[in-house]
C-alpha cells in the first residue's frame, strides 16, 4: 500500500528487503530518489506508517 501510494503522488519507489549493509535482520525497506524524502516523510506520517530510520545509501 505504501508502494502504491507513493508512485500516486509521483515518487518513483519500491519495496525491497532491507540492505545488508544496514541490518543483517530480515525487514523491508522503500527505495526512493532522495529528492523525495520530505514528501517521503509526510505520506509516512499521514499514513501513520511507523518508520525505524531514513538513510542515504550510495550505490
Amino acid at each position: 500500500m505504501f508502494e502504491r501510494t507513493c508512485r500516486g503522488a509521483g515518487i518513483n519507489a519500491r519495496i525491497a528487503p532491507v540492505p545488508r549493509k544496514l541490518s543483517s535482520s530480515c525487514g523491508l525497506a522503500c527505495e526512493f530518489p532522495c529528492e523525495m524524502r520530505s514528501k517521503v516523510e509526510e505520506i509516512a506520517g499521514d499514513k501513520k506508517i511507523q518508520v525505524a530510520g531514513y538513510h542515504d545509501i550510495d550505490e
